[in-house]
């Protein structure tokens, strides 16, 4: 991978060192659970033994926007080979749209029991262990156990999103479980502070006993009859036979040609292919020409093109049209789709996109291998609902289903929603580069496209890739960027019809980690989102 800068076209170019290594590398969101990755392969263990102990540690040093009761997916790169895990659960077998009408819903709930699906983090930590790990699974959540049962010290980010969240979405959340949820997240009553000490002894019992179950507990156990009883009691419709029959699936990861490399990301039911498309759409354009704000702004409508039919094409696999990833990943259909970029900003059909809380992490070992990882319980804090006495907060990722039962997206009994999180990758020549990601909702599609723009046409190092300035497409005409985005070239969008706005809050812009990998050298680069607490761990 390059690290010159095309300095034309990208004037405001971060020059910020990348961290090199060459035995291993962890990079996360949080510098805690990187540094325990790091430790896992210092034990001996592979970049997928760092990467489920880095997972489980995020559960507890960055609540905010991940836990046990979440999903995730996964792309391992593994002695010369891609495998994808999507470890999304599905919707209860006892929900439906008919019985969410008949209480009054119009639309799918954010919060509550209603948006609750079967969870698959739990799953793919004991998935991943059991295909491709080299340490005992119990060992690898050591880290977390200790950091839930004596605590850490809380970072400045997370104490900021912890308050934020706190203050926009408890007000939601259901008044007659929100005890549960304060119990845990509110010790002495109010969002713990930047270097206050934050512990949940419950929370490391019951990943005590997910690591002495291979998270058989979780869904056939002591723990499947916790989370039963407690919907039971409470009006839920999660079921410990929806938890007995859920098992995560090991999928084939597809790609795009970009400038010579392969971009990789799962198929749907993730979002992914979204960036796919746009890469597809966008590379067919001659840019050579182009000054930053046309490059930007073609960038922007091809983004907004395959969104309109993301939106209405990704579902649960088995509802997808026959051949529509093919399509949607055609030559013919990227050709079609280029054709309708013109010099000034189009109005697309799609509605606006909400914002949502996820943690990323990637890993790789000395011996070539690498993953790129993904979990989140959706929106911050998930549904609201903690499951008593276990630390276990449940996610709300129901709450991207339609209820327009002509929707391919519509609600069913064990159906998967559409998912917003995407784990990336990079190859080129059948060798791996590494791993890529930046979560946060519907702006995870538009992250990974800008970070591979960023690196493969911009030249720019992993950390520079992550420093540069971001766009948000919102909805229609109405684009978000950061108080560092120039602003003259936010007022050149402007005079080509884009509705540019400047975003305050640093969460609508996702934040991301990166990993590449010299094939010559096997010399490790990283990079780690000025927008959070990260850090690149390496050895």
């Amino acid at each position: 991978m390059g690290i010159e800068f095309d300095a034309l076209r990208y004037p405001h170019a971060s020059r910020r060192t990348a961290v090199y290594g060459r035995k291993g590398m962890v990079a996360t969101s949080q510098q805690l659970a990187a540094q325990a990755g790091l430790d896992i392969l210092k034990k001996g263990g592979n970049a997928v033994d760092a990467a489920v102990a880095t997972a489980a540690c995020l559960t507890v040093v960055e609540p905010t926007s991940n836990g046990i009761g979440g999903d995730a997916f996964a792309l391992v790169w593994m002695k010369g080979e891609l495998h994808g895990l999507n470890a999304s659960g599905p919707a209860p077998e006892a929900i439906s749209i008919g019985k969410l009408k008949e209480q009054g819903f119009a639309e799918m709930p954010k919060y509550g029991w209603h948006p609750v699906n079967v969870p698959g983090t739990p799953s793919a930590w004991a998935e991943l262990s059991e295909r491709f790990g080299r340490l005992p699974f119990r060992d690898l959540l050591e880290p977390a156990i200790r950091y839930a049962r004596e605590g850490f010290a809380v970072s400045p980010t997370l104490s900021y999103f912890w308050r934020l969240n706190y203050e926009r979405h408890v007000r939601e959340f259901p008044k007659h479980l929100l005890e549960q949820w304060s119990e845990l997240f509110l010790p002495d009553g109010a969002p713990p502070a930047p270097g206050d000490i934050w512990s949940s002894p419950r929370h490391a019992d019951t990943l005590a006993e997910i690591a002495q179950t291979r998270a058989e507990s979780f869904y056939r156990g002591a723990l499947a009859d916790r989370i039963d009883r407690f919907s039971r009691e409470t009006g839920g419709f999660l079921r410990r036979s929806d938890l007995e029959r859920y098992a995560p699936e090991w999928v084939k990861p597809i790609s795009a040609r970009y400038k010579g490399y392969d971009v990789w990301e799962l198929p749907p039911n993730g979002q992914g292919i979204v960036t796919l498309m746009a890469l597809n759409i966008f590379k067919g354009l001659d840019t050579d020409g182009d000054d930053p704000a046309r490059f930007a702004h073609r960038q922007i409508e091809a983004i907004k093109l395959a969104f309109e039919d993301g939106l209405e094409e990704i579902a649960d696999p088995a509802k997808l049209r026959e051949g529509a990833v093919d399509w949607l990943l055609s030559e013919e259909y990227a050709d079609r789709q280029r054709r309708r970029i013109a010099e000034e900003a189009f109005q697309p059909r799609t509605p606006p996109i909400p914002t949502g809380g996820t943690v990323y992490l990637c890993t790789a070992d000395g011996d070539g291998n690498m993953v790129s990882y993904i979990q989140s319980n959706y929106m911050e804090f998930g549904s609201g609902l903690v499951v008593p006495g276990t630390g276990i907060a449940l996610h709300n990722r129901g709450h991207s289903f339609s209820l327009n039962p002509a929707h391919r997206n519509a609600l069913e009994p064990g159906k998967r929603t559409y998912h917003t999180i995407i784990p990336g990758f990079l190859s080129k020549g059948g060798e791996a580069i590494g791993p890529f990601g930046v979560m946060g909702a519907f702006m995870q599609p538009q992250g990974h496209f800008q970070v591979v723009v960023n690196s493969l046409d911009g030249r720019m190092n992993p950390q520079a890739a992550l420093d540069a300035p971001r766009w948000r497409w919102d909805e229609g005409k109405r684009v978000l960027v950061e108080p560092s985005f120039p602003e003259e070239l936010a007022e050149a969008l402007r005079r080509r019809g884009h509705e540019v706005a400047v975003g305050d809050n640093p969460g609508l812009f996702g934040r991301g980690q990166i990993i590449w990998r010299n094939p010559e050298t096997g010399v490790l680069t990283g990079g780690t989102d000025p927008r959070t607490d990260g850090a690149v761990a390496a050895w």
